[in-house]
């Protein structure tokens, strides 16, 4: 299944996520990544799954929605970017629902021409960017050895002066990596070269890739809004239902939630209750389905992989 949602979106509202690539390849291994670390670390884009039952799965799944849907959104469990037929994808969205498309992308081949004229259809690009210095750049994303500092902030700058539709981009806040004054002052200077429509400050709220990765202090926070001048903070858990009417169960809609949206323990058991079932959540740990995992006193379920 390529298609998961709608989920509850802090910048999107209702989002229907289409994932167009396997699970974990990526040109970057964040730190702080919710999906955990990358498995296979490319640049290479490729068509991984035949574009046609993508575009399916979407339309039996909007068929199916009993939700109001703001975007599509393509965010993949990876870099959807990677996907060389992603420009296809959204020109197939645009053509056939009066629905808005996002994509979430950590901007990282953006330097590539063709990736920017593949992205040129969608209404709302949510690129990141979480450091102003390469050295920075290395310790918090660890990219692909091929993508370097200036290559990714300059298709970032591309995008900007020929793109006509609305950029958020969203700067990932990570205790002592990126958030001194100096950090913080490095990518405000990108951001200015950037021009986007809105700045977001995000921290990892959900279980990370690399466990020593910590929330900065609140102050720290206050300080990032001041100088970045962001749209509005994403350091609050998101609220809302997930869109439900697609799984058959409890069991196979929380698997399919959890692999690329880590749950609260608390949203799952909703999910139960939502199929009148009890139970499921502890028969997936039997089964080594699922994962508990403790993070800032908060349990989560993920997918084991």
């Amino acid at each position: 299944m390529f298609v998961y949602g709608p989920v509850p979106s802090r910048r999107l509202g209702k989002s229907l996520g289409v994932s167009p690539i396997p699970s974990k390849i990526c040109s970057y291994n964040c730190i702080y990544c919710q999906l955990g670390r990358t498995t296979k670390l490319q640049i290479k884009r490729e068509s991984f799954f035949p574009r046609e039952k993508i575009i399916n799965d979407l339309k039996n799944h909007l068929k199916k929605s009993k939700i109001d849907i703001d975007y599509i959104t393509f965010v993949g469990d990876g870099e959807p970017t990677l996907c060389s037929d992603i420009g296809w994808l959204i020109d197939q969205c645009k053509q056939h629902y009066q629905i808005p498309v996002a994509v979430i992308t950590n901007g990282s081949i953006l330097f590539k021409k063709e990736v920017r004229r593949d992205l040129d259809q969608s209404d709302i690009i949510v690129p990141s960017l979480d450091a102003g210095s390469e050295d920075i750049f290395k310790l918090i994303n660890r990219p692909h050895r091929s993508i370097g500092f200036n290559d990714m902030l300059q298709g970032l700058v591309d995008l900007r002066q020929e793109y006509s539709g609305k950029i958020w981009l969203e700067v990932m806040l990570v205790d002592n990596v990126n958030d001194s004054n100096s950090s913080l002052m490095d990518i405000k200077k990108a951001i200015n070269l950037i021009q986007p429509d809105r700045v977001y400050i995000s921290v990892p709220i959900r279980p990370p890739a690399e466990p020593w990765v910590k929330v900065p202090a609140p102050e720290k926070i206050i300080h990032a809004h001041e100088i970045l001048d962001t749209f509005q903070e994403l350091t609050d858990y998101e609220s809302g239902e997930f869109g439900l009417n697609t799984s058959i169960n409890a069991e196979s809609a929380i698997l399919n939630i959890c692999s690329r949206h880590p749950l609260r323990e608390e949203q799952a058991k909703k999910i139960e209750s939502r199929f009148f079932e009890t139970g499921c959540i502890d028969a997936l740990l039997e089964k080594s389905l699922l994962n508990r995992v403790q993070y800032r006193d908060v349990t989560y379920l993920l997918k084991v992989r």
